[in-house]
């Protein structure tokens, strides 16, 4: 599952850097989603809201790995699916910075997102993609 021998540097770079980002947006949001709780004693409503946006973030985390994990194995359709993730996230952090009270971190998250995204679509990466598409037809 862990195995990058054979991906182009560029792949394995990426690969870890979704895997990991991956690895933490879910626990971030297992955690979040614990902590809302407390909040349901005070504020249900908004406790509520805290809990669905923790199981979204959960659910992206597992989706990225999931993604990561299809990417490293050649799947294009994965390496799509990450690309529209990077998307997202450049959507929120100009959403969190018209409100005005957002973090700085959606602006990190973005530019890590972006440049594993980067390296998913340089050449080397181009390349992996084809010779994989074109050897083995059904990994589509």
């Amino acid at each position: 599952m862990f195995l990058v021998t054979g991906l182009p540097t560029e792949l394995k770079a990426s690969f870890w850097i979704w895997f990991v980002g991956g690895i933490l947006g879910l626990l971030g949001g297992m955690l979040g989603m614990l902590a809302s709780l407390v909040l349901f004693a005070a504020a249900p409503g908004a406790a509520t809201l805290v809990l669905l946006l923790m199981l979204l973030a959960a659910a992206v985390g597992a989706a990225q790995i999931v993604l990561a994990l299809a990417m490293k194995d050649g799947k294009r359709w994965a390496r799509l699916g990450l690309t529209a993730l990077t998307g997202a996230t450049l959507v929120l952090a100009v959403a969190n910075a018209m409100m005005g009270v957002g973090q700085g971190g959606n602006w990190a998250t973005f530019l890590i997102s972006l440049a594993a995204t980067v390296l998913l679509w340089l050449p080397n990466s181009q390349a992996f993609f084809a010779a994989t598409r074109s050897g083995n037809t059904s990994s589509e």
